[in-house]
């Protein structure tokens, strides 16, 4: 089921104009928090924009990308502590997948939209654009924002004959699996 689930998962990118109701956003948030973290530090934080205006503004937080937020009706922001947490990157990305998945378990379309080492313009970050938007602490970084609604498109699967195989060895590298 895990499987069949991954194999229709693909980025969505285009979202019907359907709110996404606050025990569904509870879903994804419970997601979230479950998600693991090295020595159960969580250094993860989220803010949940569902504020159209909000999401606008957050569409131009990079250079590319991003615009396709505008039109989402959910944005969750990933943010860690890199003070409480070496390996905060990793875990960020953790949770922003588990959110991503349980999306995809109950019926939402997503897309990974990158802030952290993203440009807004010549120069100024996504990061900092993100944080002046939300009022985020200058304590934590931004990882990802992810784009969450009801699908208004359908992308067909990727085929497993397009799948890198090539880069799968056994037991040494480069001996084929």
């Amino acid at each position: 089921m895990f499987l069949e689930m991954l194999q229709q998962r693909r980025s969505i990118r285009k979202y019907k104009k359907q709110t996404i109701e606050p025990p569904i956003i509870a879903q994804l948030i419970e997601a979230a928090l479950r998600a693991p973290s090295s020595r159960n530090l969580n250094p993860w934080e989220f803010v949940i924009v569902d504020r159209p205006a909000k999401l606008a503004q957050l569409a131009q937080s990079k250079q590319h990308g991003s615009s396709f937020l505008q039109n989402a009706p959910l944005g969750i922001i990933i943010c860690a502590d890199p003070d409480r947490s070496d390996v905060w990157i990793e875990d960020a990305s953790i949770a922003a997948t588990y959110i991503q998945l349980m999306a995809e378990s109950i019926g939402l379309g997503s897309c990974w939209i990158q802030i952290r080492e993203r440009m807004q313009d010549t120069t100024n970050t996504a990061e900092e654009s993100v944080k002046k938007t939300l009022g985020i602490s200058s304590r934590l970084k931004v990882e990802a924002i992810i784009a969450i609604g009801f699908a208004d498109e359908k992308l067909p699967p990727h085929r497993k004959e397009e799948l890198q195989y090539q880069k799968v060895f056994y037991n040494e590298y480069g001996r084929s699996f």
